[in-house]
């Protein structure tokens, strides 16, 4: 499934306060999610040792696509499209290598 269409479907599912005029709800969902991913990765380290079982990869996936879904709400709140922000950050990021600056600090590196 490509970007596009990804944001697309997911649209149907948004059901919140103010959806399509609401930038805010899906900001806070987008950080809930990513709080739940490094919850259950913390938890890895603490009580597994470090190792990834496959149940607890099945439950990162889980959360992994609700950040995703938040993710493409918030695009879609803001104008955006995926595929865009996709492209950018990768078009980013091999400039950063091309000047070998991916290590660091700064979004303007």
């Amino acid at each position: 499934m490509d970007l596009h269409t990804y944001q697309r479907q997911s649209r149907h599912t948004a059901r919140y306060p103010g959806a399509g005029a609401n930038p805010i709800y899906p900001t806070l969902g987008l950080c809930g999610e990513a709080g739940e991913v490094a919850d259950k990765v913390k938890k890895v380290i603490r009580d597994r040792g470090g190792e990834f079982s496959p149940e607890v990869i099945r439950a990162l996936e889980l959360e992994l696509g609700d950040v995703l879904w938040y993710v493409a709400q918030l695009a879609t709140e803001l104008g955006l499209e995926l595929e865009r922000v996709a492209q950018a950050n990768l078009d980013k990021l091999a400039s950063r290598a091309a000047r070998n600056v991916i290590a660091g600090e700064g979004d303007q590196r």
